[in-house]
């Protein structure tokens, strides 16, 4: 998903060098799924099932929830249905303490992305991962440097080069939240416009990110792929270069003449830095191993879906899929690796 922490070189090669570390364990759990039956054989849900979105509506993860739900009707994969809630106040922490004080109960899950590690770490909310009960990892979501399409950056390094030969914090970054994903992305991207620095405007969610940006009220956003596809495609925005280790898999074209696979790495133009995001499912603590079991059974199921290949490649998502053991170590990781980056950027709470 995400990558940093260590104690060698600038922060933006610190972040270049984890994610890269990190793709690599991501890509090394190759998912090789068996075949499923219509249910699980074993406990089933009793009562519609709780799908809690920590977030705001018109995002990635709202986005992806949502698109969850239908597909699991659509094709009866639980004889309850999936009832989606967005509790995306604090942050997120609204979501996550819903299901922390949810123990035991097998009918809440949560769908879960970067900030079920930034935001204990910027609040002081009492709440960490291990309060809840890690199901699957379902893929890693991208960022793109985004602008105005009627700009004249043509390239991620044109762009830091105008930011750093501008006047201090005159170009806007808009972005999901503060001291989150997006912000700790601008924070990467400082290391090379410094001394200059941008300044960063909070949104509620990626959806607001994008409509800001096609107003010209901010110059430049890291937006997820899925949440300014439709801007992109309209001729609206353009993609500069994506934050990951390598290029999208993804070449289908999206405009006239472009495919994801046509954008850059932010490397590739100059701009060393790269970020990737958890789209991942928790449950309540306590629950038990067959709880889980039915969970991991499903989205298994999810996503040997062509619906569900469909919406990857249309929102370029990394395809990592993990359960169990390995998904706890990943997820131990990245939270250490958040820990140290916002230590750096000075985002963290007092007392953590």
């Amino acid at each position: 998903m995400m990558p940093r922490s260590g104690t060698r070189g600038s922060g933006a090669a610190r972040l270049a060098r984890e994610m890269a570390c990190t793709a690599l364990l991501a890509g090394a759990v190759a998912m090789t799924l068996p075949p499923t039956s219509a249910y699980s054989q074993g406990w089933e849900p009793t009562k519609p099932i709780q799908f809690v979105i920590p977030a705001g509506t018109g995002g990635g993860a709202d986005q992806m929830a949502r698109f969850i739900q239908g597909l699991v009707a659509k094709n009866g994969l639980t004889k309850q249905p999936l009832i989606t809630f967005n509790k995306g106040g604090g942050a997120g922490a609204e979501g996550f303490l819903e299901v922390k004080k949810a123990a035991g109960d097998p009918h809440i899950i949560i769908i879960t992305l970067s900030n079920l590690f930034t935001t204990p770490y910027a609040t002081g909310v009492p709440f960490g991962w291990q309060d809840m009960t890690p199901v699957a990892m379902l893929a890693l979501d991208q960022f793109i440097l985004w602008v105005n399409a009627e700009t004249p950056y043509k390239t991620a390094k044109d762009y830091i080069e105008a930011v750093k030969a501008g006047d201090d914090k005159t170009f806007k970054m808009g972005g999901t939240g503060s001291k989150q994903e997006d912000q700790i992305i601008t924070v990467a991207l400082e290391k090379l416009t410094a001394p200059k620095k941008f300044t960063y405007v909070p949104y509620a969610g990626g959806g607001a990110v994008a409509v800001q940006l096609v107003g010209k009220h901010v110059n430049s956003t890291v937006n997820n792929p899925i949440e300014a596809v439709s801007q992109w495609k309209a001729g609206a925005l353009r993609p500069l270069c994506l934050f990951d280790v390598k290029r999208s898999i993804y070449t289908g074209k999206v405009t006239a003449d472009m495919a994801w696979s046509d954008i850059p790495t932010c490397k590739e133009s100059g701009v060393d830095t790269e970020y990737q995001m958890l789209r991942g499912i928790f449950m309540a603590p306590g629950v038990k191993p067959e709880h889980v079991a039915f969970y991991v059974d499903l989205f298994k199921k999810v996503i040997a879906t062509d619906d569900w290949k469909k919406f990857m490649e249309e929102g370029a998502f990394n395809q990592t899929f993990m359960t169990g053991d390995e998904f706890k170590t990943w997820v131990a990781a990245n939270d250490k690796l958040h820990y140290d980056l916002m230590k750096e950027a000075g985002f963290l709470a007092p007392g953590k």
